[in-house]
């Protein structure tokens, strides 16, 4: 059987170049370099394959291949998908129904709606337009310019019309590095933050803007941003993708679980909902981003560290990511508006909006994003849990990062648990 299959893969291999370099995180995964060649045997899904390097065979990240001269044309921010899904009314209808998310926007510009009367203001991505007729409804700007790349500024604009907004609201079709506007903005305002906070990298487009655009003195709406993280148990989803094959109808599946953890633990998981029971520790901000001083530059490779305590024993399975973003106030002395999409957020109509509010009992449509060690680890009360955390942009398929974590349980003691683990995060 075995031989029968070597001699399968042999008759369908196809030679791939790597694109860019590789570090396998265990095993079963094939460590590569830039421009090394490597023989395709299978295409297990649409995202791992299993490839061979010089005699050695394992699992490799499909988009980091490369296959035949014709493929060198194609596009590293993949613009035409990107702006394609947002030429369609599926994502927009996740968003505008995410009353969290866009009462938030709201909220904001109703907290500052005298200070805005009379400023000019740019809302950058502005899909259908509903942040632009908020400051057209609840202010009085005297310019809003609603910047859209994909087709669906061609239905902002009839809406923007069918709202009688039309003499505030200038919507412009086209990307944020070709646009021209007549004048420079006031306020620069995006909802421009993905899972794990920078995933698609829309904020690059929010950094060129802000040095094209934005006035001196200028307001960036989000302000600052922060990446949240916590080690938590994820006992229904382990249960779910690994222990069902123990026993499932009294039969031993077990050789199918190194498969499932290939297939299930080496990404993360996007859309996770994690309880607050489910965090070993109090979260913390691994990475915090200033909106004034941040360099598209600095996207390339984003660096935190973290220090846990753990405050109850149980099963360390993951960590669970989420961000929060802060708009500044236009008036002296007022706090920021919060956007939070952490667990068990609530509701503050004085200063946040944070997400997971009673008032909708809905998670925000981004929710979390859960990180799985390959296995998990049994930890203890008052036991550290510390590391560091990178988000790192893939060099050729710029809307592509890889986050990598360090993990150290129980340093200093006999027990010691030291692990690292790269998740390739992708379109």
């Amino acid at each position: 059987m075995q031989a029968q299959k070597e001699e399968e893969d042999e008759v369908s291999v196809e030679e791939y170049v790597a694109r860019c370099s590789f570090t396998g995180n265990d095993n079963d995964q094939l460590s590569f370099s830039s421009g090394d060649v490597l023989l395709v045997h299978a295409k297990m899904s649409s995202e791992w394959w299993w490839a061979e390097l010089r005699g050695i065979k394992g699992y490799v990240p499909a988009s980091y291949l490369l296959q035949g001269a014709e493929e060198d044309d194609e596009d590293p921010w993949q613009h035409k998908e990107y702006f394609g899904s947002y030429g369609t009314l599926r994502l927009h209808l996740e968003m505008l129904s995410d009353k969290s998310r866009t009462e938030a926007y709201r909220q904001v510009i109703l907290s500052n709606s005298a200070s805005l009367r009379n400023k000019v203001v740019m809302d950058l991505g502005c899909g259908t337009g509903i942040i632009s007729l908020f400051c057209a409804q609840l202010s009085e700007p005297s310019e809003v310019y609603a910047v859209e790349a994909s087709s669906m500024a061609e239905y902002t604009r009839q809406l923007v019309k069918q709202n009688g907004c039309e003499e505030l609201i200038t919507v412009l079709q086209g990307r944020a590095e070709e646009i021209e506007l007549p004048e420079q903005v006031d306020i620069l305002v995006s909802e421009w933050m993905g899972n794990c906070l920078l995933f698609e990298c829309m904020v690059e487009s929010v950094l060129l803007a802000r040095d094209r655009w934005l006035k001196e003195g200028g307001v960036m709406w989000p302000s600052s941003a922060a990446l949240s993280l916590v080690p938590c148990q994820a006992d229904s989803y382990y249960a779910e993708t690994m222990a069902f094959w123990e026993q499932p109808y009294g039969l031993d599946f077990t050789p199918l679980q190194p498969l499932a953890q290939q297939e299930f633990f080496t990404k993360p998981k996007f859309s996770h909902v994690i309880e607050p029971e489910d965090c070993l520790t109090a979260p913390c901000d691994v990475l915090q981003l200033d909106m004034y001083t941040l360099q598209v530059k600095d996207l390339e490779e984003i660096k935190g560290h973290f220090h846990f305590c753990v405050e109850k024993s149980g099963v360390f399975h993951g960590f669970s990511a989420w961000f929060k973003v802060q708009f500044e106030s236009l008036q002296r002395g007022e706090a920021p508006v919060e956007l939070d999409t952490g667990p068990n957020s609530e509701y503050d109509s004085k200063n946040t909006f944070q997400l997971m509010s009673y008032s909708y009992k809905r998670p925000p449509h981004w929710k979390q994003t859960l990180f799985m060690l390959d296995r998990p680890v049994s930890v203890h009360a008052k036991e550290a849990i510390s590391g560091s955390i990178s988000l790192r942009r893939n060099p050729v398929w710029r809307r592509h990062m890889t986050v990598t974590l360090h993990w150290n349980v129980g340093e200093g003691t006999s027990n010691c648990q030291v692990g690292t683990k790269s998740f390739p995060m992708w379109r």
